[in-house]
């Protein structure tokens, strides 16, 4: 089969997709990528695919997602594709009224966390809902990752067919795994400047305020640790900036001491072995990679109660689950992590055996290729 695997940016086509195209690729199919330029294509490119670009726009910008219409529209009816997969909320919904106009056969959705969520206005809610309705007319078979997003999905009705199935999210044991041994993890933690006994907090996300960074770094003047801030905010992103925030904890005595900004990373499973705990303040998720990363690497968790988040951790199992936009409860979640070694080796061993379990990369891409009829 030819086979398009599209989304909105190089980012998610990189970091997220491209696992599932080399699947498809070694099960026999062609395949090709498609986002908006950016300077992750190349590296998927030298993996050996084919990637289109076309302006998709991360925004609320009418004229600029016509444009991308007619771009994507065009693609389809010059490449013929027997299966388009579709990603990320607006470029999904442009590319599934593009492949109905064009008569692609088969049209499958993954929604890896909708933009709709339970703390969003009933107005707002209701119009993101609604377009998510439109974009089901034209969707064969509808992924989720969380169980709690299928159901959702199945109660509004948003796949034509009804085919909704959660196939979870996941990520490469091989790669993410705790520190082999105490040298290794004392030597990453020397080239991080951390003091030998320093406890290490870990925090991967896009630097945006709902990820949760506005309530982290008021919590983390209650906890005596470092915290270490892995990410960037995306050209692409309308998230709100926490710039701002940023500067005030560069200026700040205290939280300038505990907080570093390291940046985009290519070295993240190193960062996680090096770490003791790992933070997810997100306002809302679909099902976060990164928790999962963190739980391969044998890190106790503390994320917020968000769809996702809350189906990853286990309650005073793997982690600790805090309410949404509370600094206080999430400083004192932190706090007692921070304080209890045993636990966090306790919380990090259960997380790290229900990642394996659970959330290998390998699974989560043999359920999809299997129920799309991808493999013999």
């Amino acid at each position: 089969m030819k086979i398009c695997q599209l989304c909105a940016v190089d980012f998610t086509l990189y970091h997220f997709l491209l696992p599932l195209m080399r699947a498809m690729r070694e099960a026999g199919h062609e395949v090709v990528g498609v986002c908006a330029p950016g300077t992750l294509v190349e590296p998927v490119r030298a993996a050996g695919f084919r990637v289109e670009t076309v302006p998709f726009d991360r925004s609320f910008d009418l004229a600029a997602h016509a444009r991308a219409y007619r771009a994507v529209s065009g693609l389809f009816a010059r490449e013929r594709f027997d299966l388009v997969h579709v990603h990320t909320p607006i470029a999904s919904l442009i590319a599934r009224l593009a492949a109905a106009r064009r008569g692609v056969p088969r049209v499958a959705y993954t929604a890896h966390g909708f933009y709709f969520h339970d703390r969003m206005n009933p107005l707002a809610y209701a119009l993101f809902a609604g377009l998510e309705w439109v974009g089901g007319r034209f969707t064969d078979i509808l992924f989720t990752q969380a169980e709690e997003d299928a159901g959702t999905a199945r109660r509004l009705r948003l796949c034509r067919g009804g085919a909704i199935e959660a196939i979870g999210n996941g990520s490469d044991p091989a790669r993410f795994h705790p520190a082999a041994d105490a040298a290794e993890r004392a030597s990453l933690r020397a080239e991080l400047g951390l003091a030998p006994d320093r406890v290490a907090i870990a925090c991967v996300a896009r630097l945006v305020a709902e990820k949760g960074y506005p309530e982290l770094f008021e919590a983390m003047r209650t906890v005596d640790a470092d915290l270490l801030v892995v990410g960037d905010r995306l050209a692409s992103d309308h998230a709100g900036s926490i710039a701002d925030r940023i500067a005030a904890v560069e200026r700040d005595p205290v939280l300038g001491r505990r907080i570093r900004f390291l940046g985009y990373r290519r070295d993240v499973p190193a960062l996680l072995r090096a770490a003791d705990i790992f933070v997810l303040a997100s306002h809302r998720e679909g099902m976060p990679r990164s928790i999962i990363e963190a739980m391969l690497s044998g890190l106790p968790v503390v994320a917020t109660d968000i769809r996702g988040a809350r189906e990853e951790v286990r309650r005073e199992e793997t982690g600790l689950i805090v309410p949404v936009l509370d600094p206080a409860a999430l400083g004192a979640a932190l706090a007692r992590l921070v304080a209890e070694p045993a636990t966090r080796e306790r919380f990090g061993a259960a997380g790290l055996a229900r990642a394996r379990d659970l959330y290998d990369e390998r699974k989560v891409v043999a359920r999809q290729l299997a129920r799309l009829g991808l493999v013999r």
